[in-house]
């Protein structure tokens, strides 16, 4: 799986224009729960960097991870000026992360390609003590409920990507690029999340969001 998602967002690298979209309308909410003293962050699944950028302004130090090397090479592109940020092309799953290193941990819709119940473990070991995880990724509508709030959703974003970039869809290419790359996904059901994570991390805040996306706080005790 992981040299097909490399070969995918290689591609969605030279359609990617760091404008509005579904994830970034949550970095807001993501930023609020950085702890104020952060000195290590690491990105997991940085992309092109927008966040990591956003994230060095409030942390010392910000390593971003991604498994695709045009990912990299555009957020390396984009970042020239920002000292505090180093990218590296980089599979979380099998690079060594030292122990107690990181006071911030982020991954943006990148959890779906990883396997939850082995994930969390390595990040929890990784943390700092007071440090944070934060998660925002997809999650697949189980319930009559989440069906409706997903379909609710659709006007709703369409009408804030109207707001915010002036249409209502991406360009074609860039569309298609997404559609065939969502073929192979998965994604598991809130339900499932929440099930992995109350039981990997103690006091784990589980939310459900609009546009499709469920967030995870969880503090590391101190």
């Amino acid at each position: 799986m992981s040299e097909e998602v490399r070969s995918d967002f290689d591609r969605l690298a030279v359609l990617d224009g760091d404008g509005w979209n579904h994830n970034n309308h949550y970095h807001p909410f993501l930023l609020a729960q950085v702890p104020a003293d952060c000195r290590q962050a690491l990105d997991i699944g940085c992309g092109s960097g927008e966040f990591s950028r956003r994230l060095a302004e409030r942390c010392e130090q910000v390593l971003g991870l991604d498994l695709s090397p045009e990912m990299i090479r555009l957020a390396r592109e984009r970042s020239r000026g920002q000292t505090n940020l180093d990218f590296q092309v980089a599979d979380v799953m099998t690079r060594q992360l030292p122990p107690e290193s990181y006071d911030c941990i982020v991954s943006i819709a990148t959890f779906h390609h990883l396997p939850l119940a082995e994930i969390l473990p390595r990040l929890r070991a990784a943390l700092t003590a007071g440090g944070v995880l934060l998660v925002l990724d997809l999650f697949r509508a189980e319930t009559a409920a989440e069906r409706l709030m997903g379909l609710l959703a659709v006007p709703a974003g369409l009408g804030m990507r109207l707001l915010k970039t002036g249409r209502l869809r991406e360009a074609r290419e860039v569309r298609q690029a997404w559609a065939e790359h969502g073929a192979h996904d998965v994604y598991l059901s809130l339900a499932e999340i929440h099930q992995t994570c109350e039981r990997l991390l103690p006091g784990v805040r589980v939310r459900r969001h609009w546009l499709w996306r469920y967030s995870l706080v969880w503090k590391k005790a101190g």
